[in-house]
């Protein structure tokens, strides 16, 4: 018993050479990233069907107790939700192939509100991430990126965050949010060995793009999508822990997603 105790007392020492014990998951507040699934739940406007939750029991059953239970319905991307890599890429990754270790771990947050919402249309681009890394240095290997715009204040408003109200195919053209620079994606894939990459907006893509080439970069190198996050405001640059977990959708191209920040306790 003494030797295993010895042991295991050593291996933490050998562990607290490595890391710091503040990000200790045990020491960590937690930030929830995600907004609710309920019928104000955002969906891309051309989804034929939102959330829907429907009641199958609720109340007293014949023996006396209480008892509840509900089937669901959703599309794959909507509300807070994971972009698979086969979303654009046709020999990606699904949803349930894609490894922890890419949905979890160290995070840092780039800040674009001002810019984004100066301007509906904002790409971020490679000046953004490089400003950011002027003052905390480089974005360190195996990293989340996450974005903040400021768009995330205006969830659930569909205006407010599509930049229409309208629905349909005929929103489409109408749609004006932020998004990620083509330019950006690519750097970050080609300078950056980051892991995944997430932000408070409908989409990877800025809201009037076509070609949905942020997408297409990003997927197509195994780099996993956040959209429609919740409360980056609350996190600082850096030092920050993920735990991205999607439903774990057979063959799925996206999934709804809790993700979770923890952040070293004040």
């Amino acid at each position: 018993m003494k030797k295993l105790i010895f042991l295991f007392l050593t291996g933490l020492t050998a562990c607290a050479r490595h890391h710091d014990p503040a990000i200790l998951p045990g020491s960590l507040e937690w930030i929830d990233l995600s907004h609710s699934y309920d019928k104000n739940t955002l969906y891309w406007p051309n989804n034929a069907k939102g959330f829907e939750h429907m009641t199958d029991a609720d109340g007293k059953t014949p023996l006396g107790y209480y008892y509840s239970s509900y089937s669901l319905c959703t599309p794959e991307h909507g509300g807070t939700h994971l972009d698979a890599p086969v979303h654009f890429a046709e020999n990606g990754q699904a949803v349930d192939r894609i490894p922890l270790e890419s949905l979890i771990g160290d995070a840092v947050m780039i800040d674009v509100s001002v810019k984004a919402l100066a301007d509906r249309d904002y790409q971020i681009g490679v000046e953004d991430i490089q400003n950011w890394e002027k003052e905390h240095g480089a974005i360190p290997d195996n990293t989340i990126v996450l974005f903040r715009t400021g768009y995330g204040a205006f969830y659930p408003d569909r205006a407010g965050y599509f930049g229409t109200p309208k629905t349909g195919p005929e929103a489409i053209p109408e749609l004006h949010f932020p998004g990620i620079g083509p330019a950006a994606a690519a750097w970050l894939v080609e300078n950056r060995n980051i892991k995944a990459v997430g932000l408070d907006t409908p989409s990877l893509d800025y809201g009037q793009s076509k070609d949905f080439e942020t997408h297409r970069i990003l997927l197509g190198h195994s780099k996993p999508g956040f959209e429609n996050l919740a409360n980056l405001e609350k996190l600082p640059a850096e030092g920050i822990y993920v735990v991205a977990l999607p439903m774990k959708i057979a063959k799925g191209s996206g999934a709804p997603l809790r993700i979770i920040a923890g952040l070293p306790s004040r």
